[in-house]
């Protein structure tokens, strides 16, 4: 944690901090350290003093989170997190750090990742245990549990679970919320990639529930009419 903090310290640069901040929206400061310095920065930090046991994970995830005063800190806490060393660690029981990251970082930058590198690959280990809580944030009053439920399964390709993604999906169709709309045409266009016949026929189903935004991102990989 403190290699992590005096290594931010030492890249930062204030005036391309202000700009972070201001493209962000973001009330936590910026240290000004860009994501390829980031990465080089954890990639050493994790060499030099791995996470060998759950217990030192867990605390030092919420170390860097709870405590950040600085942005880069909680993306810092995000990368422990989704590192490969830390895989034994992602089990069912590490759903409650992961809700406890998105809940109260509240904001896409940190919980898109956390959807679709954590969340998702739990639910599909643990379909029994973890589908019926990820069905339960799809109707959360959180917006961000919300938008959580309806991308994690971005990425999945073809084997996406296009059951449960129309369950995901079903408790937004009618909310005014940006962050949902998007996500929901964001869910939709990643699969069209790879099935674009299901998104094209869903959107013809759930055209007059879509908003506009949602109809015309799913779309947008679906080809010509």
């Amino acid at each position: 944690m403190v290699a992590v903090r005096d290594g931010l310290a030492g890249l930062a640069d204030p005036q391309r901090a202000a700009a972070m901040a201001a493209y962000m929206k973001s009330a936590m400061p910026y240290r000004g350290v860009g994501a390829p310095a980031q990465k080089a920065l954890m990639r050493t930090v994790l060499e030099e003093h791995p996470v060998r046991d759950r217990r030192t994970w867990h605390d030092t995830v919420l170390a860097l989170w709870d405590e950040a005063g600085f942005r880069e800190e909680r993306y810092a806490a995000i990368t422990v997190v989704t590192d490969r060393a830390s895989a034994g660690f992602l089990d069912v029981a590490a759903l409650d750090l992961v809700e406890h990251l998105i809940v109260t970082g509240a904001w896409w930058d940190y919980v898109d990742v956390l959807a679709i590198r954590t969340v998702g690959p739990l639910v599909r280990a643990h379909p029994a245990e973890l589908v019926p809580v990820i069905l339960s944030w799809a109707q959360d009053e959180n917006m961000w549990r919300r938008r959580t439920a309806i991308i994690h399964q971005v990425g999945t390709k073809g084997s996406t679970d296009t059951a449960l993604l129309t369950r995901c999906l079903e408790p937004s169709l009618a909310s005014k919320e940006f962050f949902l709309r998007k996500a929901i045409g964001w869910a939709l266009r990643d699969l069209a990639w790879y099935d674009p016949g299901w998104v094209q026929g869903y959107v013809h189903d759930h055209g007059d529930q879509l908003s506009g935004l949602s109809r015309r991102e799913a779309l947008k990989n679906c080809g010509p009419g």
